[in-house]
């Protein structure tokens, strides 16, 4: 169709062609169409993720109409750069905006993160997770936004009461908080933001304790059961998760009991001083539960909190992983819970096949069921399952030693919408399994670690029929060669994520099989003692969304391998190089032409001095978040070197 013709549609027409375009692959094809149809998608794009930090102004000048901006992933953002976006050459991009995305943006300070938020009226909604250097003078910056219901500040490290104090009383509207890892808030600062955020719908305070109480020598400052008394007046309450919470008991839960009237979801997981009464005074006040979380907090479930658990009809997701269950309780739940569509049973002791049946019998409607090291079970009860669930669509069954073909013909036959299967470490499964497998043409993720059964021929069955794939682990299965990679490279077309480690049947041809997936984004291929650098050129010169690469002891790969990945594989973000054969010159240009590079794992490297690893790390300095060394390195590396990684926000982790 020529440009005239296009012409002729009207804008309304267009917009509705685009907006069923899904994949970021289909969306730049639209745009390489003509200018009629990259003008309508520049000026109907509400979201935009920057990538390469040479392309923002320009991204912002054209996308002026955005809703949401997602810098997490573009390295370098700190206080200047925050100067040149919002400068007058393209300040028309904040007018709009409702939702912005600083994860990891560990350069970023408090001045720069408040002339963001200034700038943009309409801002409610903004994610500072895993901004660890981040304290309260950056939470005083959130709280300029008055209108933000929405605020992430998971493993903010430096944020304590004081700071979580001005969020509370700038940001009053707030119906979304997120403060996982936040060690040293406490009761304090929970019951403050409790009497002023009166609208809060979602409440995260998982493992708020301080490292004074992890260490034992300081004064704790951790969230106790007076934290929940604060938290059940929340009248508009809805979502609850206070996993790791170790200070909390029954006491708290009570005080939940007749609060919080709304609530429909809570995970009280690893909350190790919660018993079944605590539990039972819950229920009892919220017998509109739609979820609950108990995995490791308790041994078992006693019989009242099982009979208690009857009155939860609306029941629709439970995980009570690595507690003892029985018979009984699987009975209670198939009886009662008709509505239940998730069970996450992973490290339960106790579930037998002949729980499994009275389950399956009464919750026909399971999508996601988890038995992980359930390792009593065995064809029949997966058998049950699969002829019962037709609508399953989550399988976890990593270390199910008993499970073999037998039951994943059912599978195969009667679980057509199965998305996601976990198979690791199941020794039983071959490569017939594999075949009745390829029956579930939806599958998105196979694991299939440790499976040292299966072979390319059973691959080869996936890949031909499972076309949809976009993640596959094969981690140590011995007998995956090239063969089985040409099979995924001609069927998996949408494979992003790939495990080959230790599959050491794997050469440079297979190699050349997998430069063929466009798609491919992360690729682990530790051990594979049989790839050179011819391999590993061809991978950087065609896997252009290559963002996520481990070489751990790929021994054979040498400087020309690691030049190719430094020129041509400028959308790398994460890298393992530990036991590789890379030179200082080489080590250096990597960590500099890798502008994208956030990550990098540097461990035992044979061939790199001291010197070298200095000159490497003033390479990507500024811009590199989280680097690993070894520990012998701690007292060699030039002190100033250290210092300024840590105030420009990098993380050295020492092995």
């Amino acid at each position: 169709m020529s440009e005239s013709l296009l012409c002729l549609l009207t804008e309304d027409l267009l917009v509705r062609v685009l907006h069923h375009l899904h994949s970021d692959a289909d969306r730049k094809s639209w745009r390489l169409v003509c200018k009629h149809l990259n003008r309508v998608e520049s000026i109907t794009r509400t979201t935009i993720r920057i990538l390469r930090i040479e392309f923002l102004l320009a991204l912002l000048h054209k996308f002026r109409n955005i809703q949401e901006l997602d810098l997490s992933l573009c390295p370098r953002i700190d206080d200047g750069a925050v100067k040149v976006m919002l400068s007058q050459e393209s300040p028309g991009w904040t007018r709009g905006l409702k939702r912005l995305v600083l994860s990891r943006a560990t350069g970023l300070g408090h001045s720069g993160l408040e002339q963001l938020v200034r700038a943009c009226p309409l801002l409610e909604a903004v994610d500072v997770s895993h901004c660890w250097g981040f304290g309260d003078r950056e939470a005083a910056a959130i709280s300029c936004g008055t209108r933000l219901r929405e605020v992430n500040m998971d493993k903010c490290l430096g944020v304590t009461d004081i700071g979580l104090a001005r969020i509370a009383v700038g940001c009053s509207r707030l119906e979304r908080l997120s403060l996982k890892w936040c060690f040293e808030i406490s009761d304090l600062g929970v019951d403050l933001l409790c009497k002023k955020c009166f609208y809060l719908k979602v409440l995260d305070v998982s493992y708020l304790k301080s490292w004074s109480s992890i260490l034992a020598t300081l004064e704790s400052v951790e969230v106790t059961s007076e934290s929940l008394r604060s938290i059940a007046s929340l009248l508009y309450l809805e979502v609850l998760v206070m996993v790791g919470c170790s200070l909390v008991d029954d006491v708290g839960l009570r005080y939940l009991e007749n609060g919080c009237p709304l609530l429909k979801t809570i995970d009280v997981s690893r909350c190790n001083c919660i018993s079944s009464s605590g539990l039972i005074s819950l229920v009892s006040g919220h017998v509109d539960l739609v979820q609950i979380g108990v995995g490791y907090c308790l041994s078992e479930l006693s019989g009242p909190l099982v009979h208690c658990l009857k009155n939860l009809e609306q029941l629709s997701a439970i995980r009570i992983d690595g507690v003892r269950v029985s018979d009984f309780f699987l009975q209670t739940i198939g009886k009662n819970c008709k509505f239940i569509v998730e069970l996450g049973l992973s490290k339960c002791i106790g579930v037998t096949n002949m729980g499994i049946l009275h389950l399956v019998s009464g919750c026909g409607s399971l999508k996601i069921l988890d038995l992980t090291c359930c390792r009593s079970i065995t064809d029949a009860a997966i058998s049950t399952i699969a002829d019962s669930c037709p609508d399953l669509v989550c399988l976890r069954l990593e270390s199910c030693d008993m499970v073999t073909e037998n039951c994943i013909y059912h599978l195969g036959s009667n679980c057509l919408l199965l998305e996601e299967l976990d198979l690791t470490d199941c020794s039983g499964i071959n490569d017939i399994a594999l075949k009745y497998l390829s029956g579930c043409s939806e599958l998105v993720r196979l694991k299939l670690g440790l499976c040292t059964n299966i072979s390319d021929i059973g691959l080869s069955q996936i890949a031909y029929n499972c076309r949809k794939m976009a993640e596959l682990d094969l981690y140590r299965c011995v007998y995956i060669g090239d063969d089985g990679l040409a099979a995924l490279a001609s069927g998996c077309k949408k494979l992003m994520k790939l495990n080959v480690s230790y599959c050491n049947r794997i050469t440079d041809k297979g190699m050349e099989y997998l430069s063929h997936l466009g798609e491919l984004s992360e690729l682990e291929m530790r051990g594979l003692s049989n790839v050179t650098s011819i391999g590993i050129k061809a991978v950087a010169l065609s896997c252009k969304r290559l963002a996520d690469l481990d070489l751990k002891h790929c021994e054979k790969i040498d400087d020309s391998g690691f030049w190719a990945l430094a020129f041509y594989s400028q959308n790398l973000r994460q890298i393992n190089l530990s036991n590789c054969n890379v030179s200082d010159v080489v080590l250096c240009l990597m960590m500099g032409n890798l502008k994208r590079l956030q990550d990098a794992k540097l461990v035992h490297l044979f061939k790199v001095t001291v010197k070298g690893v200095e000159h490497a790390l003033r390479a990507c300095c500024g811009r590199i978040k989280k680097v690993k060394l070894h520990s012998s390195l701690r007292f060699l590396i030039a002190p100033e070197i250290l210092d300024t990684f840590q105030a420009r926000g990098c993380k050295v982790r020492w092995d």
